[in-house]
């Protein structure tokens, strides 16, 4: 067994402090790297808290990990000694399912393996994030990292960045098509990038009117401060996608009103309460109400190739392990532009 070191919450009452544990040994076909930088995540706050289902504690969050190969084993085929890799929300499934033979594993019927807060394929062995120095993963479930790119700033890519390009991907948003952005945190900062670099005409809706000059820095075209009622009520029917990045308590029913005709509405976000959905939302107009994950392994290294093509990644604030309270703190307030990085370093 490898020794590793972390940073864990011991129950769902506790703040996150130092714990050392076990990863399994390097097997024939895992990767082990040494972890360099892990982003850090909304639902890292709801999964130690529980509130979203019952944690498996000791529980060392973390899903945004990137860092550099250490000891590959006899068969690996990918990778090698010193290359840049990541590892985003999951580490492992059941290969056979229809989902995960069509690269979607993100939606394995069997049980996809969480990178945190889930079991291993065997379903009893607990899985342990990104806030440690060392993970050892299979390397079907490795990402490439170009050199090109700030390492850092790449972090965020594996969960914030995949969960906002797979929707836009999949619905194919792009020129032509008007783009609402519900939200300007760590996945709405990406949303933008992405809508604009797909060609949409992006809107920032947003609770906050301090943060318009941030969204058309970013790329948005327009900003429109959802609380100001003749500015929300403007934009009725006027958006054929909406993607929904907030993750706290919100009326869903107010922004499918601003949909046209066939828009649909896409929930990335996922507050702790759930939304109260009327019939009439989605009635008049044949509007539709979606939802989406993460990405699979292989639209996941599509996503990392095209920001290191098109030079994206996103915007963050390092820190130090021993910050990271006070950091969901501030993650809570939405005081953060636009996603913590933690410097394992500081591990």
């Amino acid at each position: 067994m490898i020794q590793a070191k972390a940073y864990a919450a011991q129950t769902p009452e506790s703040d996150l402090a130092p714990w050392n544990f076990e990863r399994r040994d390097v097997g024939n076909h895992d990767v082990q790297f040494d972890i360099l930088y892990c982003g850090v995540c909304h639902s890292d706050l709801h999964q130690i808290k529980n509130e979203w289902f019952p944690g498996i504690f000791p529980m060392v969050p973390g899903h945004e990990i990137v860092g550099k190969v250490s000891k590959v084993g006899p068969h690996v085929k990918k990778y090698k000694v010193g290359d840049l890799v990541g590892v985003g929300c999951l580490v492992d499934s059941c290969r056979s399912c229809d989902n995960c033979k069509d690269g979607l594993e993100q939606y394995c019927t069997n049980g996809h393996s969480q990178t945190y807060n889930g079991t291993e394929q065997d379903h009893k062995t607990p899985t342990y994030g990104g806030y440690s120095n060392t993970i050892v993963v299979n390397e079907d479930f490795v990402l490439k990292i170009s050199e090109k790119l700030n390492l850092a700033a790449v972090a965020p890519l594996l969960c914030a960045g995949i969960t906002t390009y797979s929707p836009l991907k999949y619905w194919k948003v792009g020129k032509g098509h008007k783009l609402a952005v519900v939200g300007l945190g760590g996945l709405g900062h990406m949303a933008v990038k992405f809508g604009v670099s797909f060609g949409a005409e992006v809107t920032v809706l947003s609770t906050s009117a301090a943060k318009e000059a941030d969204a058309k820095a970013l790329g948005a075209h327009h900003f429109v401060v959802t609380k100001d009622e003749a500015q929300f009520k403007a934009q009725m029917g006027t958006f054929d996608f909406i993607l929904d990045t907030v993750s706290a308590k919100h009326d869903i029913n107010d922004y499918l009103g601003l949909l046209k005709t066939n828009g649909v509405m896409i929930c990335v976000g996922v507050p702790s309460e759930p939304s109260p959905i009327a019939a009439f939302s989605i009635i008049g107009g044949r509007k539709s109400l979606a939802g989406s994950s993460i990405g699979g392994l292989p639209e996941t290294q599509e996503m990392l190739d095209y920001c290191a093509e098109h030079n994206i990644v996103s915007d963050i604030e390092i820190i130090d392990i021993r910050d990271i309270t006070p950091s969901y703190e501030r993650m809570i307030k939405g005081d953060v532009k636009y996603r913590f990085v933690i410097d394992m370093a500081t591990l």
